[in-house]
């Protein structure tokens, strides 16, 4: 299972970016970017927690539809111009999980689907036909994962690894009991790499 933002995609800074740009020009608010103080470190789950900070339930669903309208252009516009990044050997070790028996892949991202897939697309990586679960399907990291989990293996009980570049990643999988890959040095953990070119070390930490 993987993360999207600067796990496959190396798109975390213009994501952010978009992101506050959306929020303050729907609401006017400028959005803490502190992520680390969030219940729940997802579009949507922030995107609840400021409007519940701010007193704007009654108009939640409004600001969900607008701030994501505003935020996908944004992201449009901006990948236009502006091709996204690939994580360093990315499409490869997808591509080579692809061929092994008696195992699955799936996509797990705190962001939209929407504006995930065109990111996804710009930086050239193929997830055709790969499960994919995001701020669509649930704020909370946790329950997306699950929903990735079973979208991929069904009622299966299967043992899930996770690739993902954040505390809050590490945190969910501490949660759920997964076995968590960390892509990159924005956390601390055991299980690292720098990004997916040590194909090796990559894939004995998920026992293969």
């Amino acid at each position: 299972m993987f993360d999207v933002d600067d796990t496959l995609v190396l798109s975390d800074e213009f994501d952010q970016n978009c992101f506050v740009e959306a929020v303050y020009e729907i609401l006017g608010h400028k959005l803490d970017t502190e992520w680390i103080r969030y219940t729940h470190v997802t579009d949507a789950g922030i995107l609840d927690q400021h409007i519940n900070e701010n007193g704007l339930q009654t108009k939640q669903k409004e600001i969900h539809t607008a701030v994501k309208r505003v935020f996908t252009e944004k992201i449009a516009s901006y990948l236009r111009k502006n091709p996204a990044q690939q994580m360093p050997g990315a499409p490869a070790f997808i591509a080579e999980l692809r061929q092994l028996e008696n195992l699955s892949i799936s996509i797990a991202t705190g962001g939209w689907q929407e504006t995930a897939l065109m990111k996804l697309e710009s930086a050239e990586i193929d997830v055709s036909g790969i499960p994919i679960a995001s701020s669509n399907d649930h704020f909370s990291r946790t329950d997306i994962m699950k929903i990735a989990e079973h979208k991929a293996t069904g009622a299966i009980n299967a043992q899930c690894s996770y690739f993902g570049d954040g505390e809050w990643d590490k945190k969910a999988c501490e949660e759920l009991g997964y076995n968590f890959v960390l892509v990159g040095s924005k956390a601390c953990h055991t299980q690292s790499i720098p990004d997916f070119r040590n194909r090796e070390r990559a894939l004995k930490y998920i026992g293969l």
